[in-house]
């Protein structure tokens, strides 16, 4: 299986009124991304997805439904972090047999200020539980939410150890500096920023792609923007796309990035959200969509 590149959406998930996932709608969802949606590539069930929301077997059933719906799962990653090693174990045992790309693994979460060698084994009793073969792992760095987070020289020592598992990392905190540094110090370890804005150096520093939540939405300029870095086309599209995600970040993101889609997709359940997240006021939907009629998005969803 090639290594993922692009530009990937961390999925939203689409909730029925009972809050359970809604399985077909999200599969659908994931097939729409790949096309007119304009991305390389989906992170299913990350933070954007609500996934830590959700039991064990709901993402189970989520994961198998998208699997099985006939989708290039050579462009599909999923979260697999959880807060009990067993559950974290079921869930990347189940990325790897149902043939994801990769599981993206959160460190554990619940206890903090958890040590270096900690952390390392905690990642080796789950590879050791699982075998190496055909696992292929991205740590999953978002240390605002998770309260632990991946240091750099924890990578290093699990790439070493593992090079053929731990193959890369999404990196959530915002920290480009963090993000160079791992790509300068691991050759051929897939870096994933979280911005559309990291695009703009992504050959250069150099970075796998991006895996944002605000693709969901603008993931055709983002992925000019991958594609055609120097050209002015390119460029054009970048700066639309981060001025999209500006938009929406002004507001709480998963509930705005939903509330986005319930309009690009003309589908007023999408703003429906898992508590504890709750979906955008009537006034916050106002002031979203006055920051994106300044944007490309009215474009997109003419489109």
């Amino acid at each position: 299986m090639n290594r993922p590149r692009g530009v990937f959406a961390a999925a939203a998930t689409p909730l029925r009124e009972d809050l359970a996932i809604d399985l077909p709608k999200l599969a659908e969802h994931c097939r729409w991304l790949l096309g007119p949606g304009g991305c390389d590539g989906v992170n299913l069930l990350g933070t954007t997805g609500e996934a830590t929301s959700f039991p064990v077997e709901q993402r189970l059933a989520a994961m198998t439904e998208v699997a099985k719906s006939g989708l290039a799962m050579e462009r599909v990653m999923v979260g697999t972090g959880a807060a009990a090693l067993a559950d974290a174990e079921r869930l990347t045992a189940a990325a790897r047999d149902l043939g994801f790309a990769g599981a993206l693994l959160l460190p554990p979460f619940y206890y903090k200020g958890i040590d270096a060698d900690s952390l390392i084994g905690y990642v080796a009793q789950l590879i050791g539980g699982l075998g190496a073969a055909s696992l292929r792992i991205y740590l999953y760095h978002i240390p605002q939410n998770s309260g632990v987070p991946w240091p750099i020289e924890v990578v290093e020592r699990l790439h070493r150890d593992h090079p053929e598992v731990v193959i890369g990392l999404k990196d959530s905190a915002g920290d480009l500096a963090y993000a160079r540094e791992l790509a300068r110090r691991l050759p051929g370890f897939d870096v994933f920023p979280s911005s559309e804005g990291s695009l703009g150096e992504a050959r250069a520093a150099p970075f796998a792609g991006c895996i944002s939540a605000t693709t969901n939405v603008n993931g055709p300029l983002a992925r000019l923007a991958w594609r055609e870095p120097e050209s002015a086309a390119g460029k054009q599209a970048l700066a639309e796309a981060v001025a999209i995600r500006e938009a929406l970040a002004k507001l709480p993101l998963v509930a705005a990035v939903k509330a986005a889609l319930g309009e690009l997709r003309a589908d007023p359940a999408w703003r429906r959200l898992h508590p504890p997240l709750r979906a955008l006021t009537e006034a916050e939907w106002q002031a979203l969509s006055a920051s994106l009629a300044a944007t490309g998005y009215g474009r997109l969803k003419a489109a």
